[in-house]
């Protein structure tokens, strides 16, 4: 009996322990669990819901681009893309392999597409092709099972409706390149793009906007279930330029096949109505993605289809340059506007015979007809007394060799010489033969066709120092009154001086004796001034001239002349200017006069001064926010 009793009290004893661990163990789970359900309750809550609802970023819209009437030269479409998610698909070369049976996809895609899943984090989405139509579309849906990580998107792509007419205005724009990228996460969504020149690069942060975000519900794999909620950003702003659209075709198709620039600039408020630079280029090829093929050909064109040549082309100016020997000659009190040359064809320094473009020479010429004839004899005796420091002075006052800074990216300088920048840049001295070439605007001198705009402007707005642009700001709908003009400084250079000068541009179009007679504007109202120019492209030998190989009709076109006018209308009452350069054209007299002609008479009867462009504006665009 006594021996049982100790049995059960040691088992009384064991299961005491055994329970009192239980309830320890009981207590400390459910302890945990309070823990966990009621403490810490919010912050599985939201793991639980990082788990179900993906924040994905949203591309902003970006703004559109207008002319000064409300055209649009650059706007959005919708673009069907596909896109492959790498951490989705177990076998990304294996996917591509499928898909490539739907679409295909050439090699220098697939290339490209493996490198960019290389570089980018694995859940960033990755464009496959873009601008499907439904057709491939529908084909890939269907297929759907067979390609993990593989999905449409539906996107926006830029689109320019004038093609060719504004492409090295507007630029174009592109997918980011791995040497962009800035750690800003828009840059790496799959077929984002940033503007890569002109316009569209300048102001770039404006027109590109603020993303957006999308709260979407997926499930375990990934799959988009719903969207919770969506903050779509801020679009870009829409920009609305000085440019008159309908001008600026008129413009590129009076240029024709040729090679060349026309810039039309308002002279008093500085918009320039009409840059045109041909040939051109279908800027939404570089949107949808150039083959080699394509690349290649643009590149290699002699024609430099790519350059907007009217900022960044450099061209001797010829005798569009005389007006400057002029002006310095007259300001300096050297030489008066009846200051008398005998021109008998040439003249002669040292040993050295400088030629007159007219064989025979012009007689006796005074400054006023030797501009009207652009006499070269004239102006070689001219420079030779002015020196070319006060030559070099006048024309820096007026905007030669220096960039106007433009809002588009690639402006050249163009080049005054100096004595001093010839020692310090090719160390040699400066010789008197180069001043007299320099007065006939050829050796070092070279300018933009938006240069010799700007200076003609200059001329015969006053001695304003008015300053192009393309950019205007927004206009809001019902607002109908014009900007006020801006008030530009005025140019060191007298009235009288630019008096002289204006009478001689107007008299080489409207006087028998101008070399721009043939192409003067019949309709008073309307009539032009100005100045022809022919700038050659290399030196002419003592060989060729005395075989007569002058005409441009016997060289090979790379060797022929270049053809310039500047000119102005109307010619009582200033208000329009424009500068034409036709590459190798010949005489400016016969190429580029007559286009001057018809592009400030197309000008006129559409009267874009006095435009204003109405379009649904957000706000003003700065080139500070670009």
């Amino acid at each position: 009996m006594q021996r049982d009793f100790v049995r059960y009290k040691a088992f009384t004893r064991r299961a005491a322990l055994l329970g009192g661990g239980q309830l320890v163990l009981v207590s400390a789970l459910a302890g945990r669990m309070y823990y966990l359900q009621v403490l810490q309750s919010d912050h599985y809550a939201m793991l639980a819901d990082e788990n179900r609802i993906s924040l994905r970023l949203v591309p902003p819209v970006r703004g559109h681009i207008v002319d000064r009437h409300g055209r649009p030269m650059a706007v959005n479409r919708i673009n069907y893309r596909v896109v492959i998610v790498p951490e989705q698909t177990p076998d990304v070369e294996g996917t591509l392999d499928a898909f490539s049976a739907i679409v295909p996809v050439g090699d220098h895609s697939r290339q490209r597409i493996l490198r960019e899943i290389s570089r980018k984090r694995p859940f960033v989405p990755v464009t496959i092709h873009e601008n499907l139509n439904w057709e491939e579309v529908a084909r890939i849906e269907v297929n759907a099972p067979d390609l993990p990580g593989v999905m449409i998107d539906v996107g926006q792509t830029r689109h320019y409706p004038p093609v060719d007419s504004v492409a090295h205005v507007l630029g174009y724009v592109a997918p980011v390149a791995e040497s962009e990228l800035t750690g800003n996460p828009l840059l790496e969504l799959p077929g984002f793009r940033i503007g890569k020149s002109g316009i569209e690069k300048t102001y770039d942060l404006a027109l590109r906007g603020k993303g957006g975000t999308s709260q979407v519900e997926v499930n375990a794999v990934g799959r988009v279930i719903r969207e919770i909620s969506r903050d779509p950003g801020r679009p870009g702003q829409d920009l609305a330029l000085t440019l008159d659209l309908e001008l600026q075709k008129y413009a590129i198709e009076r240029l024709g096949p040729e090679a060349g620039a026309v810039v039309v600039i308002d002279v008093h408020a500085g918009d320039i109505l009409a840059m045109a630079s041909t040939p051109g280029f279908d800027p939404n090829a570089f949107n949808r993605g150039l083959t080699q093929r394509q690349w290649r050909r643009l590149v290699s064109d002699p024609r430099g289809p790519l350059h907007n040549k009217a900022i960044s082309g450099q061209y001797a100016p010829g005798s569009t340059f005389k007006m400057m020997v002029a002006l310095a000659g007259l300001e300096s009190g050297i030489v008066s506007q009846y200051h008398r040359v005998f021109c008998r064809g040439y003249i002669t320094l040292g040993n050295a015979r400088f030629h007159c473009w007219k064989r025979g020479g012009h007689g006796w010429m005074s400054m006023v007809p030797g501009i009207t004839q652009s006499c070269d004899v004239y102006f070689y005796d001219v420079a030779r007394r002015v020196g070319i420091h006060r030559i070099a002075d006048m024309a820096t006052r007026f905007g030669y060799g220096k960039a106007l800074g433009i809002d588009l990216p690639g402006e050249k300088d163009g080049l005054m010489p100096t004595a001093e920048w010839k020692l310090a840049t090719i160390d040699e001295p400066w010789q008197q033969g180069e001043t007299l070439v320099t007065g006939i605007g050829q050796g070092y001198v070279l300018a933009t066709p938006l240069q010799l705009a700007t200076v003609e402007a200059r001329l015969v707005n006053g001695g304003r120092l008015v300053i192009p642009h393309l950019a205007r700001d927004i206009v809001k709908p019902g607002e109908a009154a014009p900007r006020p003009e801006p008030e530009f400084p005025a140019i060191e250079v007298s009235e009288a001086s630019l008096a002289v000068v204006t009478k001689a541009m107007k008299a080489v179009v409207n006087s028998p004796r101008g070399t721009a007679y043939r192409s003067r504007i019949s309709e008073p109202d309307m009539a032009m001034g100005g100045k022809t120019g022919t700038s050659q492209v290399r030196r002419i030998t003592k060989s060729e001239r005395l075989a007569g190989i002058r005409k441009n009709e016997d060289k090979p076109w790379e060797e022929r002349d270049h053809a310039l006018f500047l000119g102005y209308a109307p010619v009582d009452a200033p208000r329009y200017a424009v500068a034409v350069v036709v590459e190798h054209g010949g005489g400016g007299s016969k190429m580029a006069a007559p286009i001057a002609r018809d592009v400030l008479l197309e000008t006129q009867r559409r009267a874009p001064a006095a435009a204003l462009a109405r379009v649904p504006g957000r706000a003003p665009v700065s080139r500070a926010e670009g």
